[in-house]
């Protein structure tokens, strides 16, 4: 074996842990359908608002501001349908960001935890019906913002029926929503 063919073994070597403790990190199969949309020009948040009223389960947010009432209202709306709905949300954009749509989500009954481990809780991310037969991710540099939609340059992704990639999201909502705090225990 060549010495050059033996470090890049040990290299791989030493990588594998890595792979090991984070699958998610590894290649997915590409399935299902995907939707994209860009700010200001497509109407993303009409495209968010569509996949939350087709959820039949379950909605799980990760937000880092959040001012969109339309957003807002449609999750509200699905918790009243019956979806379980549970939000994570960033400290510092849940209690000073100016129009914050949390608290109007915590009167309608939908837990909300407050991530408070991480300088920033940037995540911008709905995980739609994970365990169910057509699972949704929905993930981009969108915040749930009025202002994503109408001032800023921005994208989104819908992910449609792509099981190992909602499972790998889902872990990773499930880690944070570990290490968050209850609303109104986290100022």
């Amino acid at each position: 074996m060549t010495r050059l063919r033996r470090v890049a073994m040990l290299l791989a070597l030493a990588c594998a842990p890595a792979y090991a403790q984070n699958p998610a990190s590894l290649p997915m199969p590409a399935t299902g359908s995907v939707q994209v949309g860009f700010t200001p020009w497509d109407n993303v948040e009409a495209m968010v608002v569509a996949a939350i009223d087709e959820a039949q389960r379950q909605i799980l947010v990760q937000a880092f501001s959040f001012t969109s009432r339309p957003i807002a209202s449609a999750l509200i709306n699905a918790k009243r349908r019956g979806v379980d709905v549970q939000v994570l949300a960033d400290r510092t954009q849940t209690y000073t960001g100016e129009g914050n749509r949390i608290p109007d989500l915590v009167a309608a009954g939908i837990p909300v935890r407050v991530e408070v481990r991480y300088a920033s809780a940037h995540n911008k991310v709905m995980i739609i019906d994970a365990v169910g037969r057509d699972p949704a991710v929905i993930t981009g540099s969108f915040n749930w913002t009025r202002a994503a939609q109408r001032q800023n340059a921005e994208n989104v992704v819908i992910l449609r029926r792509n099981r190992p990639l909602a499972d790998a999201y889902l872990r990773n909502w499930k880690q944070h929503h570990a290490d968050a705090l209850p609303y109104a225990s986290a100022r």
